[in-house]
């Protein structure tokens, strides 16, 4: 099993601005959770127990947020609301670590940062702008294939030609089954350069030996240290695995992506499902009407 998570938070937001200047993007609301509770349920549902949040300037609420509130939980004993007081510490078992990333010096570094934590163990990084749907088995997946290669492993999603341009794009062997060896990582190609459509997305299972890399790795592509860069460097020395997922994610990084994330998640909530859905068809009918 692996224990330790690492979640960089330290990033600017600036695609969310003016929400983010002064609210950190993770703590955007998803229906009711934080964009980053999502990627930590997903973790802990794994067996992670050791959450590492990489967090930056005016991300307090980041921590508020995870830490134990004794009035609130007080507040909602004495009314007797069990289901509210479940659902505020249904996460107060987990160990969180913060360390602050000084400067969005790119992910590679904050992957760095939480080099004094990791402690020589297989860790898994999370990206919370990438939403996966609740149930799937993407992260549980990679950490089987990790451990049973006792490799790196990172998650991959095939992306349409026009979309390659966002992504880190592989150039591997296909393994059978939706893994691939990786050969070669390149960060952001044009569609022309790409040696696949096969792009990396949010879910890594790393070894401890890329700090080795990221600690005399050069700056890359917009002045930061690139994970891309990293995982090039190690898939030369080692094998690197890549594990295809086929399953829903959103990209709630992007302001369409997170509209689409709300939308859905909201319609798989039971709660909301019904009324949600009559507005949805009532709004659609109104529009088309006119």
């Amino acid at each position: 099993m692996i224990k330790k998570a690492v979640f960089p938070a330290a990033g600017l937001g600036t695609r969310f601005l003016p929400a983010t200047k002064a609210s950190p993007k993770e703590m955007l609301p998803l229906v009711d959770k934080p964009l980053i509770q999502y990627a930590v349920e997903e973790a802990t549902g794994c067996g992670c127990e050791e959450l590492i949040i990489i967090t930056g300037k005016q991300k307090r609420a980041i921590e508020d947020h995870f830490d134990s509130a004794f009035e609130l939980e007080d507040a909602l004993v004495k009314k007797g609301k069990k289901e509210l007081l479940e659902m505020v510490r249904k996460l107060n078992h987990i160990n969180f670590a913060y360390i602050r990333q000084r400067a969005p010096l790119g992910l590679g570094h904050a992957i760095l940062c939480a080099k004094p934590f990791v402690d020589g163990d297989l860790f898994a990084v999370l990206l919370s702008d990438d939403v996966i749907s609740p149930g799937e088995t993407l992260l549980s997946g990679m950490i089987k294939l990790a451990t049973e290669k006792q490799a790196p492993v990172v998650a991959l999603e095939t992306v349409d030609e026009k979309e390659v341009e966002k992504y880190g794009i592989i150039k591997g062997e296909d393994e059978g089954g939706g893994i691939y060896r990786i050969n070669a990582l390149v960060e952001k190609p044009k569609p022309k350069d790409a040696p696949s459509r096969l792009g990396v997305i949010g879910r890594y299972i790393l070894t401890p030996d890329i700090f080795d890399i990221l600690e005399t790795l050069a700056p890359g592509k917009g002045g930061e240290v690139q994970l891309t860069d990293a995982l090039n460097q190690l898939a030369a020395k080692r094998p690197v695995y890549g594990y295809l997922f086929k399953g829903k994610r959103y990209d709630a990084g992007d302001k369409l992506g997170f509209l689409e994330a709300t939308v859905e998640l909201a319609l798989k909530d039971s709660a909301l499902s019904a009324g949600f859905r009559e507005f949805l068809i009532g709004l659609m009918k109104n529009e088309l009407s006119h």
